[in-house]
């Protein structure tokens, strides 16, 4: 099956972003993969207290994930698959856009102004004419009407 990747966070332009794949996904008989990275952190506690950082880091994001999920389920006959996954999130959404997944276009929201995000920055730059998929880009500063016109 044809899979839109959407990298989730707190961010609004991630529910941007969400909502456009899950509309274009139900439109055109798609699915969606929702991501949450957990980052590495940049310092370490005590072993107590650092498993308790990451537990808790771990928690949000498959909260994340699931309300993204249920989003895209509010969408129409839409599939989704959930993924929680720790590492660099470039390295991550890399591996999973040149793994075994149908990933028809992997789709990122921009900020509303100023720079455009890291991960948008990292998979326009300098290595996108390497990637095995379109990357669609959802500003930030859309009107959600707008959004849902076009998607």
């Amino acid at each position: 099956m044809r899979t839109y990747l959407v990298v989730v966070d707190d961010s609004p332009e991630s529910s941007l972003a969400l909502r456009f794949a899950a509309r274009r996904a139900a439109r055109t008989g798609a699915g969606v993969m929702v991501l949450a990275v957990i980052e590495p952190q940049d310092f370490l506690a005590f072993s107590g207290a650092q498993a308790t950082i990451e537990a808790e880091a771990r928690e949000h994001a498959e909260k994340l994930v699931a309300d993204a999920a249920e989003a895209v389920a509010q969408e129409g006959n839409v599939s989704s698959q959930v993924m929680v996954k720790s590492g660099k999130p470039a390295e991550v959404v890399r591996e999973l856009l040149n793994g075994d997944y149908d990933i028809t276009a992997l789709v990122l929201g921009t900020t509303a102004s100023g720079a455009p995000g890291p991960l948008v920055a990292h998979f326009t730059g300098h290595d996108a004419g390497t990637l095995p998929c379109p990357v669609m880009i959802v500003p930030g500063g859309i009107d959600v009407a707008r959004l849902d016109a076009v998607s």
